[in-house]
């Protein structure tokens, strides 16, 4: 599994992106993690599903309400990151009124999410492998805090404890 001083795996990620232009088509457009990641500062938050009641009653909504106090700390990029497809992800992105403070980050077979060692596996209820509940700072690729949350929880991922730990 990740952890703090560790360099985030290569991988692509995906988003819908609404108005074409700066070399992004309109639709699903794919992203090389170690670009996005290269020189810049980025909270990441994890969840395990677009429009699921946490992810979309309190995780996002924390990130949207805090953008401003995030980039005034430094933040260059909020990501959200779920496993879920881009077409999804961008129409949860609509849904939840994220356009220009959160990245709507889709990784729809769980390739990065596996990579990162932070995949969790709901087959059971029906929902196949997802991303566990986490948040993790990244400076230049490189993991500065990381907070994962305990199964069913939502305590130390949210916008607040992000804000906490930026120095």
């Amino acid at each position: 599994m990740i952890k703090v001083g560790d360099t985030v795996p290569d991988g692509a990620l995906s988003e819908f992106i609404e108005v074409e232009g700066n070399g992004c088509t309109l639709g699903p457009n794919s992203f090389k993690v170690s670009e996005l990641t290269r020189g810049k500062t980025i909270a990441v938050f994890g969840l395990p599903g677009a429009f699921t009641p946490t992810c979309s009653a309190k995780h996002v909504p924390g990130y949207i309400e805090h953008a401003k106090d995030l980039h005034d700390k430094g933040v260059d990029e909020i990501w959200c990151v779920s496993v879920n497809d881009p077409f999804v992800m961008g129409a949860w992105g609509r849904e939840t009124g994220s356009a220009g403070k959160i990245r709507m980050m889709a990784d729809g077979s769980a390739t990065w999410t596996k990579a990162l060692g932070l995949e969790f596996d709901l087959t059971e209820r029906g929902m196949g492998i997802r991303s566990q509940r986490y948040s993790m700072l990244l400076k230049d690729g490189k993991v500065q805090s990381l907070n994962l949350e305990a199964p069913g929880k939502f305590e130390v991922s949210d916008a607040d404890t992000m804000l906490k730990q930026i120095a």
